[in-house]
């Protein structure tokens, strides 16, 4: 499953987004979109995991981590 992740700080590496997810399950790529120009993250990326249900726990942990949903 590819993973769209935003709003990452402009110092944001590919090993750091790719140490964020791999304690949900294995991590087959990470990919911090870089600017050409100033050499910076463009504050996006994307992670790939090769088990859906890894990826989706991660989504989970990560979008979610007081460990519920907000109420709708």
């Amino acid at each position: 499953m590819n993973i769209y992740v935003s709003n990452l700080g402009f110092g944001v590496q590919n090993d750091e987004l790719k140490k964020l997810f791999t304690p949900y399950g294995e991590v087959s790529s990470v990919n911090v979109i870089i600017d050409k120009v100033t050499n910076r993250s463009r504050g996006f990326g994307f992670v790939d995991m090769p088990n859906s249900t890894a990826a989706e726990n991660a989504i989970k942990e990560l979008m979610f981590p007081w460990k519920e949903e907000p109420s709708k």
